[in-house]
């Protein structure tokens, strides 16, 4: 380590010969120092040769705001000599030339200088000097900032101005910075900083104004310290007035409804504090009051025509106003409300299910219809029954009743000769008249003969 340190001293005494360019014996970490008021600080300094193969001499001195300047340490490798009056108040520290503040105060502010002489044994007679200087600052930390407002109470835009100052009870060299809803003010034709940025004044106030404010303080020793929040009130407006209505079609100003239907309207304005609103009717060059409030009724079949309206609204503390008119008409709006209120939909969900049900109808109609009557099964019956069926001898109803006993159908043949009565029994001789067309109309119903006489009754 020793031959290495002599290597690099060599080498720069050869650079400082030959170029005549000095070499850094001597680094200082840090030239600035922001020191705590009461708290040690340490002005560090590093050695770049090995201090047993020079002899050095040098000193401390401090050079105060004012400009009076005071010799704090003289010293050697063997001896120190402190000044009588910073015995108790500096360290030096050997063999690195180092010195100690063991308690800052504001006093101690200033430019500390060290002047160095370093002598090496293998060049006697060749002194090198070093100097360096060191800023040092001594300050209080910042306590929380506090915002005062004046005035206290809410204010009217455009007719004052308000005047926000923040303080805070220990700090030095405090820097103040102001935030409205956490974004960061700048000076502006309306906002005015003083020096240190401890007051803002806004003047004249406006609606943008409105919000929550903080401010920040800090200096070179404290990070950024955030006050609590303040609420700045505003009463503005009315601004950006205006009549909706979630009914009837809508072009510009003027609002078409279908006949009998009632619409309601809304009368909205941005204000602070709310709006108070009046509803106009404007017809034949006279106007009428014929609302108070945000909201309107009207009934389409007391409009005879087209009328006009009037939604009015007024600021009590501004003592502003704002007005929109409109036109109502009644007219049927037909499919082209449908477009403009459906969006494209070709059938409304009405008609829908009115189709639906109307097929679900005819369909349980016509299943009933083919369930009670059958005239091609009736046919086909009495045609395909058997030949000894068809031929056998005609009895007078009496002798085999309980044969026929049952329910017959009606059953229309259309044919070239005019219609004929026949009674169902008659159907076997179908044989003998297949070229005939006949009309079966009636009903025979035959109940069996039986000893008791109350049945046929």
């Amino acid at each position: 380590m020793e031959a290495t340190g002599r290597t690099a001293l060599h080498v720069c005494c050869v650079l400082f010969f030959l170029t005549e360019a000095s070499c850094e014996f001597i680094h200082i970490p840090s030239l600035v120092h922001h020191g705590i008021e009461g708290k040690p600080l340490l002005l560090s300094v590093e050695t770049r040769f090995p201090l047993d193969d020079a002899e050095i001499q040098g000193t401390w001195s401090h050079t105060r705001p004012s400009g009076s300047r005071t010799t704090l340490v003289t010293f050697t490798k063997e001896a120190t000599i402190t000044h009588m009056m910073y015995r108790d108040h500096l360290r030096f520290e050997k063999p690195n030339v180092s010195l100690t503040i063991q308690k800052l105060g504001q006093d101690d502010e200033g430019d500390y200088h060290l002047s160095l002489n370093i002598e090496f044994h293998n060049k006697t007679g060749v002194v090198i000097k070093e100097e360096r200087t060191v800023r040092v600052t001594v300050d209080v930390p910042v306590s929380s900032p506090v915002i005062e407002k004046n005035p206290t109470y809410a204010v009217v835009e455009d007719k004052a101005n308000v005047t926000l100052t923040c303080s805070t009870q220990r700090g030095t060299r405090v820097v103040f910075q102001w935030l409205r809803d956490n974004i960061p003010l700048g000076p502006s034709d309306r906002y005015h900083f003083s020096q240190d940025n401890a007051t803002l004044l806004i003047s004249p106030v406006r609606k943008e104004d409105k919000g929550t404010y903080h401010c920040v303080a800090s200096n070179p020793v404290s990070p950024g310290r955030h006050s609590r929040s303040l609420e700045l009130n505003v009463y503005y407006g009315p601004y950006n007035l205006e009549v909706n209505s979630d009914q009837g079609l809508r072009t510009g100003e003027v609002f078409t409804i279908n006949p009998g239907q009632l619409v309601f309207f809304e009368c909205q304005a941005d204000s602070n504090p709310p709006n108070s609103y009046v509803w106009i009717s404007k017809s034949r060059n006279s106007t009428k009051v014929i609302n108070e409030g945000p909201r309107l009724e009207v009934l389409s079949y007391r409009l005879a025509q087209a009328e006009e309206y009037l939604c009015r609204a007024f600021n009590n503390v501004t003592e502003k106003q704002d007005e929109a008119q409109f036109t109502l008409v009644v007219a049927s709006l037909g499919t082209g409300k449908e477009k403009h209120t459906q969006e494209g939909s070709s059938v409304s969900p009405l008609a829908a299910i009115t189709v639906c049900s109307l097929f679900i109808i005819g369909c349980m109609l016509l299943f009933f219809l083919r369930r009670t009557c059958h005239p091609k099964r009736v046919l086909m019956g009495i045609y395909n029954r058997p030949l000894s069926e068809q031929k056998r001898p005609h009895r007078s109803g009496h002798e085999d009743a309980t044969e026929d006993f049952g329910i017959y159908e009606f059953v229309s043949i259309p044919g070239k000769m005019e219609s004929a009565q026949v009674s169902c029994r008659s159907l076997a001789h179908l044989e003998s008249v297949q070229d005939m067309h006949t009309t079966i109309y009636d009903v025979i119903r035959h109940v069996p003969e039986t000893p008791s006489h109350s049945l046929l009754k």
